[in-house]
């Protein structure tokens, strides 16, 4: 059955595109259990969904129809985002899986946060038992590809990550950010690397809101911030100059009316308003305000793309090393198409042998000569075996004979191949 990658991610899909199928962690592991069972010709299956992508690695014998399972479950028109969506089959999409974990496939090239999303996508599916042989081939050995790429390139050197982006931005309407007063929204791990790279800048005030306040508390003590519940975001708003929000909501927590009202306490006084969020966390309408400046994965990008240039000869090794073992994983792809056809030779010729060794035990049983025994053991198996492929070199099909022949030495462990097909040349 052929393995796919299909799915849809920000190289061709905008954010309000994307945020449409996100399927979040929580729902990942039902999701996979349901497309298995759903009858529509999934057998393994595993789910990537990040703020840059929602793709599904499927064994399918159809992997349109998987995908459009999927948009169905998500409440999507699969006509409405045909022409986002990608489809790759074999090693083609095997190639995409391997760039996707080794940050090759990012919007921030290099980065690092997939690696973990990906080793969350393969636990979901393992967890929910739709990781076969295929799907856990692929996905492991691309964690494998991703570390030598890691340990042997330097495409994590100088990456301009969207924390940095982040600041870049802030920076270009407030100026430094040690003028500025700076609010959390959501406790996760890119708020994480965002409190990290704001903090460094020493910032004015530093808060952080969540759902959780736990978390908040633990996260705004390592920087000298403050935390707040969630539910005091609208009166917290108007008090802070840069809001950046990434939190795991499948609705968005900031309005047009919350800022609409924060704006008039602050006297117009302009918002720089970041969402790293997929489904989005504030309204794209909040854009539209004259005193807001909002920005969102995607403009993020713009400004992650600087440093490209300067990793070009890292990606091209990194490139190079994933073709390698994808020819490497090529070769293990062959090998299991041959495990069938192994087996039934294998358990054709133990039947054969157990058949003459039950004959040549009856025969000693009853009294003959075990040395005479042996003997006919021996040529009975010997002429079993040679049998077939002795009638079929005599009188087999010819262009058969012309493709079997040159391999025979091979197959039978005389020597090298002859691609002349005349005399054989044993190796030592």
């Amino acid at each position: 059955m052929p393995f796919y990658a299909i799915g849809l991610n920000h190289h061709a899909a905008p954010v309000g595109v994307r945020e449409r199928l996100a399927v979040a962690e929580t729902e990942l592991v039902p999701l996979l259990r349901k497309i298995v069972a759903a009858g529509v010709g999934v057998r393994e299956a595993a789910v990537l969904s990040t703020c840059n992508r929602t793709e599904c690695y499927v064994t399918a014998a159809d992997a349109e129809r998987a995908w459009e399972w999927v948009c169905a479950v998500r409440g999507v028109d699969p006509s409405g985002v045909k022409e986002y969506r990608f489809v790759l089959s074999d090693l083609q999409a095997v190639r995409h899986v391997f760039r996707v974990a080794a940050g090759l496939d990012s919007m921030v090239l290099g980065e690092t946060q997939i690696i973990g999303q990906f080793k969350g996508a393969l636990k979901a599916a393992q967890e929910a038992g739709t990781a076969g042989k295929h799907v856990q081939q692929v996905m492991q050995q691309a964690l494998a590809v991703t570390k030598e790429v890691r340990s042997t390139t330097a495409i994590g050197a100088n990456v301009v990550s969207m924390a940095a982006a982040a600041v870049r931005l802030s920076e270009r309407v407030f100026g430094a950010v040690s003028e500025q007063a700076v609010l959390f929204v959501g406790a996760g791990e890119m708020v994480e690397t965002c409190v990290t790279h704001f903090a460094a800048h020493k910032p004015r005030r530093l808060a952080i809101v969540n759902r959780t306040l736990g978390r908040a508390e633990r996260l705004a003590e390592r920087f000298g911030g403050a935390a707040y519940p969630l539910e005091h975001l609208p009166e917290l708003l108007p008090q802070f100059d840069t809001i950046v929000a990434s939190t795991a909501s499948p609705l968005p927590l900031i309005g047009l009316g919350m800022v609409e009202r924060a704006l008039k306490v602050r006297r117009h006084r302009p918002l720089v308003m970041v969402d790293l969020a997929v489904p989005r966390d504030i309204e794209p309408e909040v854009g539209g305000l004259a005193d807001v400046f909002l920005y969102t994965v995607d403009d993020l990008a713009e400004v992650v793309r600087e440093g490209r240039e300067r990793r070009a000869q890292a990606v091209a090794e990194a490139e190079a090393i994933i073709e390698a073992r994808l020819s490497d994983f090529a070769a293990w792809i062959a090998s299991q198409e041959s495990v069938p056809l192994i087996r039934r030779l294998r358990s054709h010729v133990e039947a054969m042998a157990t058949a003459e060794r039950d004959r040549a035990l009856a025969r000693v049983r009853s009294g003959m000569d075990p040395e005479r025994v042996i003997e006919m053991l021996v040529r009975s198996l010997t002429n079993k075996w040679l049998h077939a492929p002795t009638i079929f070199l005599r009188d087999g099909p010819e262009e058969g004979r012309r493709t079997v022949a040159p391999w025979l030495p091979v197959l039978m462990g005389l020597g090298e191949m002859d691609e002349t097909n005349g005399d054989r040349r044993e190796t030592f």
